[in-house]
């Protein structure tokens, strides 16, 4: 995709409450998310960053610039957080096909994951999806 931008970074605003926090994007209408703890916030936060420019470039959408951080203005309970996701990973997710792999595992794991039934492919495409953290 010529002309894109592979990393998105935009501030986003965390605001905490009892029951989690909700991560808005001041730079971004309708770009929310949330979580119930700093890690899976700021996870969602990408998450929902790499989507939102993702449906918006499909759509033809203009992207907005990101705010400096001094023009971003937080309330009680909330904090301003940079957020930056890859975005060929939202990207490329949206490619059609597959590609072969060839990999080495050892003779009795390969014995036992038959006998079990085991599908490779989707047993490889979990795990790299999980290392990845994508979803």
């Amino acid at each position: 995709m010529e002309g894109l931008k592979d990393t998105a970074i935009y501030p986003a605003i965390f605001s905490y409450a009892d029951d989690g926090i909700t991560i808005t994007f001041p730079d971004l209408p309708g770009c929310i998310s949330s979580a119930h703890s700093d890690d899976e916030a700021l996870y969602m936060a990408r998450d929902a960053l790499g989507c939102w420019i993702s449906a918006n470039e499909d759509l033809g959408k203009a992207i907005p610039a990101p705010s400096g951080l001094k023009n971003v203005k937080c309330g009680k309970n909330q904090a301003v957080f940079i957020i930056d996701t890859w975005m060929p990973l939202y990207r490329d997710e949206r490619i059609s096909g597959s590609v072969k792999k060839n990999v080495t595992i050892p003779v009795w794991l390969n014995v036992a994951a038959e006998k079990a039934g085991l599908n490779f492919s989707k047993i490889l495409q979990a795990g790299l999806k999980a290392s990845l953290r994508v979803q």
